[in-house]
């Protein structure tokens, strides 16, 4: 087992459990973001890995990504930080990577959840991308939704913040499967285990990329748009500042509708 800094590295047998934290908000901030790629590096060099499982510490999944490095000065770094992080789960030669979703998935959270291979979700988590809230959208979020629940249901999460529940996840084809209430790494885990002990390794690994040609198209052509249109011209509007600013002095924005 490995420790950084917001991240636990831990051994599964055949597989790998990154734990992010510290919970309970289990935060997506720059730090985190770089760790778990460089732990996502390591595992594309260990060939006897067979599947990685991505979990929150404690009883979320992820809060979602820190709001103060979404403040003007900062937000151009972490999105590239986060976006080569999703590159990186694309590019690199990777077991099939699971996200074990419990509690809150928000957000970055979220965006992270949705660059995994599958998605397993407790039946009690609360799953969505609530950016719209803060007078924001997702990039990530808008690019990666619609590989998973179709074009109009992730329109209608990233325009409206609506949340989903285990069940709606499962329910509309954005979840593997849903778990009962705190079983979800060990469901998650069992799964894989159960579907790719018997199988070539190497072999699922090239195959998990062939398979992957939605996550690449939506990350290296449709994302650098989005994130284009988020840093040059929704940041400078009055709103998108202000509900970030509201957000974090804890109090309700004053959109101004411009």
């Amino acid at each position: 087992m490995s420790t950084a800094a917001g991240l636990q590295a831990k051994n599964l047998g055949d597989g790998v459990l990154l734990e992010l934290g510290p919970p309970p908000a289990n935060i997506i901030d720059q730090a985190l973001m770089e760790h778990l790629r460089l732990e996502l590096e390591m595992v594309a060099n260990q060939s006897e890995v067979r599947f990685v499982v991505i979990a929150g510490a404690g009883k979320h999944f992820s809060y979602g990504a820190s709001v103060a490095e979404h403040l003007p000065g900062y937000v151009d770094n972490m999105l590239a930080d986060f976006h080569r992080l999703l590159q990186a789960m694309n590019d690199l030669q990777l077991p099939p990577v699971a996200a074990a979703v419990q509690g809150r998935c928000l957000g970055g959270g979220f965006e992270l959840a949705l660059a995994c291979d599958f998605l397993f979700v407790d039946c009690q988590a609360s799953l969505g991308c609530p950016e719209i809230k803060l007078g924001v959208f997702p990039p990530a979020g808008a690019a990666l939704l619609p590989t998973r629940c179709g074009a109009g249901k992730a329109s209608s999460m990233v325009l409206t913040g609506e949340l989903l529940s285990g069940s709606q996840a499962a329910s509309c084809g954005l979840a593997e499967l849903e778990c009962a209430h705190g079983s979800v790494v060990e469901t998650a885990t069992a799964w894989l285990q159960q579907n790719f002990a018997s199988l070539s390794n190497a072999s699922v690994r090239h195959a998990r990329r062939a398979a992957r040609w939605p996550w690449k198209d939506a990350i290296e052509n449709v994302l650098p748009e989005l994130e284009r249109q988020y840093l040059e011209d929704l940041m400078k509007t009055q709103d998108a500042q202000e509900g970030l600013q509201a957000f974090m002095e804890k109090r309700a924005p004053q959109w101004k509708n411009q």
